[in-house]
């Protein structure tokens, strides 16, 4: 790397040293456990490349900024290549440029900090973001990766961190023990991933729980006439009550047990199976087939 691309990345002493100036103390309620291991966001922004010409790599939560700093490195050499973070914490959002000028002098220019929150924002100054890079906060992942890709369709990949347990799920296919609305909501929208595990032990304040990495490819939706949103209500309703049958856990979406089963069976798919074991395409059909039914008497 040329010396106008050199970045310092932020060990343990600096990430402490800095939220120590800055007054933050660590908080539960944002989920905010920092990076401190310097491989860490390394192996991360090797992850979402590699980045072609023109790349926006969106990161939510940069926190002090130790991902920021690994991607801006992985992104120095790819012309037009840049990375765009938001960060909800006004006051962690005000310092990044400023720890990013300090140690990334050479390309303070190929990064935007935007102070927002993430499950609110709608737009990037302008910006169409391709690729998505996170350290995510444990409790409001899955909503923010799932507003994200709905919002922008230019996101076409992404890698993310997130506790293991949620990772799991994420990942998961039908017929999995922990496969649930998270995994079927993103299979939606792409193909996840199991990517590698993180040990508690590179955050600070440390977890109590691990965590791992969740690659994700988009692909296109189902093919079908029914919006995602009709879809994703009858992901809800199939797993709402996930032990049942679909005949009964989809009673009161259907108006009826009888509806439900006509429903399902117009979809081709037995009334007497269960959510759990339901690809994303057949709950699309399953969606279909309510509205191409909805002239008849369902009840």
């Amino acid at each position: 790397m040329s010396a106008g691309h050199a970045v310092r990345l932020l060990g343990a002493g600096d990430v402490r040293a800095i939220a120590a100036r800055l007054g933050v103390r660590p908080t539960k309620k944002l989920g905010q456990n920092f990076v401190v291991e310097p491989g860490t966001v390394r192996q991360i922004a090797t992850l979402a490349g590699p980045f072609a010409p023109g790349d926006v790599i969106l990161e939510v939560g940069p926190g002090l900024g130790s991902l920021t700093l690994a991607l801006v490195e992985a992104a120095a050499p790819v012309p037009g290549a840049r990375v765009v973070a938001v960060e909800i914490d006004p006051v962690l959002a005000a310092e990044l440029p400023k720890t990013i000028a300090d140690r990334a002098p050479g390309l303070a220019d190929r990064a935007d900090v935007i102070p927002a929150d993430a499950l609110g924002v709608t737009s990037l100054e302008g910006k169409a973001p391709t690729a998505l890079a996170a350290n995510l906060p444990y409790n409001v992942a899955v909503p923010v990766v799932l507003h994200l890709l709905a919002g922008f369709p230019s996101i076409a990949r992404g890698i993310v961190m997130v506790q293991a347990e949620v990772a799991d799920r994420m990942c998961a296919g039908p017929g999995s023990r922990v496969y649930g609305v998270p995994s079927a909501k993103l299979a939606w929208y792409a193909q996840a991933r199991l990517a590698g595990t993180v040990p508690r032990t590179v955050f600070w304040p440390v977890p109590n729980v691990d965590s791992k990495l969740v690659a994700f490819t988009r692909h296109d939706p189902p093919v079908s006439a029914a919006s995602r949103t009709e879809v994703f209500t009858v992901i809800d309703a199939a797993f709402g009550q996930r032990r049942k049958t679909l005949r009964a856990a989809l009673s009161s979406w259907a108006g009826s047990p009888d509806a439900a089963e006509r429903i399902v069976r117009a979809a081709g798919v037995s009334p007497g199976a269960r959510g759990e074991s339901l690809e994303i395409a057949e709950f699309a059909r399953i969606a279909q087939a309510k509205a191409s039914l909805a002239g008849g008497r369902l009840q």
